[in-house]
């Protein structure tokens, strides 16, 4: 499943060069063209879903696994303790390519970029009344 519009799907299928890291028959990992930090990587289905919860549960299980081995080797080879793992689900998330893609952007306590509580400036300050109406909300649509 690809779509030929999209630039994911154009590097899965070989027409636009990327700096793969590994690849398997449903992830694939590569260097972020634009990246935010050194060894700024990363984990795309190779199948062509919009939105996370478009992933069968497979395919959803074969991508994390990627991230998970992935997000160890880029601190390892970046010499960092940590990562920021990312995904914008969505246009209005942020999401600039409508193909399920997670960025691992190595982080130390010098790159400036904050906790991710720190990328919103108007937060909700709600009530514990707030938070149960929410919550219940939330888990109705589960069932």
């Amino acid at each position: 499943m690809q779509d030929p519009k999209c630039v994911f799907c154009s590097i899965v299928a070989g027409k636009i060069p990327a700096n793969v890291i590994i690849q398997d028959e449903s992830a694939m990992a590569l260097l972020d063209a634009f990246p935010l930090a050194a060894g700024h990587t990363m984990v795309i289905s190779k199948s062509h879903y919009k939105k996370i919860q478009d992933l069968e549960i497979k395919q959803a299980a074969a991508l994390f696994e990627m991230v998970r081995k992935v997000a160890s080797a880029v601190e390892e080879a970046m010499q960092t303790g940590g990562t920021l793992i990312s995904i914008h689900n969505g246009s209005e998330a942020g999401q600039e390519i409508p193909h399920v893609h997670v960025h691992i952007i190595p982080r130390n306590a010098t790159d400036g970029a904050g906790p991710v509580h720190s990328m919103f400036k108007k937060r909700p300050k709600p009530r514990a009344s707030e938070l149960d109406s929410l919550s219940s909300k939330i888990s109705a649509r589960l069932r």
